[in-house]
């Protein structure tokens, strides 16, 4: 179990990042190198604890003490072995996951937890670079058909656990290139696309069929859909937009973050030289305080805005942990993202009343108040009413729900109270042979929680098909009360 004695003799260190004023003018990911010798050297703080938390706190049960084991002793094969065996992306949690695990540390109780992450991501670049990540296409074939609606974590891990099994697995998507919010969604100074593009592969060559421009439901009925594959899964995640109903939200310039980000990620992909939708010279506000919002910040720094200004309606949280989330928890606390080193204002505790009209149709302003948070509620602070200028504003306030639109009409699929498709605990909707995985059966979520809940539909749908499963099943009930 690592160095018995390695979480007395080092701390908790991370790899810098790149220079503000370097990395904003381009749109690589923000990390320096980190050092063998420094990693191996966090691996080796992870304590021999008795009961790994981390473990539970992982809603993958990664088996994390056993590779921050190997990884101090060197064994970066095995590590990678290790890593694979309960996470299909590494790559891609290793980058986007806010690591539940590390709050869940048992190091965390009275010292910086171990840096699990990092030491994740430098796992699977080490395998990738040294050719270790192969394809691992199936010995034999069951002679079963799936179709997987939806490519983004959850259909990806769902597609490439059903393909290992033995089954011909067919993945739809309607955007032209496979990934989902992974692709369009998340910037490339936090993903660099190349990582799905080697993931991509590694799926073809296992046999994974990729359809896109197909939208099921328009371009394919459902009903096609079920008479030609033995089993159907929905990962098409929760993309309906949280929207504000107050006056001139329907205004020019007020976009939602899903109509922001996929542009900025077609120019770095070729697909556009500027965005139609640029926050170059303009003065910017985000109304949304997470990652979504971060995201929308740091998009507009690279494409140089005048100002930006980041609302959340929330008080501002505490720097340490909160008494009443105890380890090991994951806990509301203060976070700064790469996003927020470079440029932008934080304002916690204000509510949006309005949207001013230039006069043309063009968003001029934005109408606020500040609020109190109490006993569950909000309440408006008298006389803190005031006016904020602005060209530009991105929403984002999270999810509602999937847009299961027609393909819901088409199959008879139930929705329940917070938006998401009805399922049973084995993944299937009320229609036999249909199956939901990720944000469309679960709710808007982690990338952690996606990847897990495509491994838990695969294994569900592989046991209806041939009536058992060797496939694994991460997710455990304690994780899922307290991870959300």
């Amino acid at each position: 179990m690592a160095d018995p004695r390695g979480f007395l003799k080092a701390g908790r260190t991370l790899p810098a990042r790149r220079p503000v004023d370097v990395r904003i003018r381009d749109w690589r990911e923000v990390y320096e190198d980190f050092p063998e010798t420094d990693i191996v050297r966090q691996a080796s703080r992870c304590m021999d604890c008795g009961v790994p938390f981390c473990h539970d706190g992982c809603p993958l049960g990664n088996l994390i003490p056993e590779w921050n084991d190997l990884v101090w002793r060197q064994d970066w094969v095995a590590a990678m072995e290790r890593l694979h065996a309960t996470n299909n992306f590494p790559d891609f949690t290793g980058r986007l996951c806010p690591a539940p695990c590390e709050t869940a540390c048992v190091l965390g109780i009275n010292q910086d937890p171990v840096t699990i992450k990092q030491i994740e991501f430098e796992i699977v670049d080490r395998a990738w670079n040294e050719g270790w990540i192969r394809p691992h296409p199936p010995a034999h074939l069951t002679g079963k058909t799936v179709a997987v609606v939806g490519s983004g974590p959850a259909g990806l891990a769902t597609a490439q656990q059903l393909v290992r099994a033995g089954h011909t697995v067919a993945v739809y998507e309607r955007s032209d290139r496979v990934g989902g919010l992974l692709r369009y969604g998340i910037p490339e100074f936090k993903m660099e696309k190349r990582h799905i593009d080697r993931r991509i592969g590694q799926l073809r060559a296992e046999g994974v069929k990729f359809r896109t421009e197909i939208e099921v439901g328009i371009d394919i009925t459902a009903d096609d859909l079920r008479r030609r594959y033995d089993a159907v899964v929905l990962a098409i995640g929760s993309t309906v937009p949280r929207g504000l109903s107050v006056p001139g939200s329907d205004l020019n310039g007020v976009h939602q973050a899903m109509e922001y980000l996929p542009l900025a990620n077609r120019v770095c992909e070729g697909d556009l030289e500027v965005s139609p939708i640029n926050a170059h010279g303009k003065n910017v506000v985000i109304i949304g305080g997470g990652d979504t919002g971060a995201d929308c910040l740091g998009t507009a720094v690279r494409q140089e805005a005048a100002s930006i200004i980041q609302l959340e309606i929330m008080p501002r949280p505490p720097e340490a942990r909160p008494s009443g989330q105890p380890w090991p928890i994951y806990p509301n606390v203060f976070r700064i993202s790469s996003a927020h080193e470079e440029a932008g204002e934080r304002r916690f505790g204000v509510s949006t009343l309005a949207f001013h009209d230039r006069g043309n149709g063009q968003v001029a302003g934005l109408e606020l108040v500040e609020v109190s948070w109490d006993n569950g509620s909000f309440s408006s602070i008298e006389g803190s009413e005031h006016r904020l200028p602005v060209d530009l504003v991105f929403m984002a306030m999270g999810f509602t729900g999937p847009e299961a639109g027609l393909i819901g009409e088409q199959l008879g699929l139930g929705i329940d109270q917070r938006g998401n498709i009805v399922r049973d605990e084995g993944y299937q909707t009320e229609v036999e042979g249909v199956f939901v995985a990720g944000d469309a059966g679960r709710g808007q979520s982690l990338i952690v929680w996606a990847i897990a809940e495509g491994r838990g539909a695969a294994a569900a749908v592989d046991r209806y098909l041939t009536g058992t499963t060797n496939l694994s099943t991460p997710i455990s009930s304690s994780a899922r009360q307290r991870v959300v």
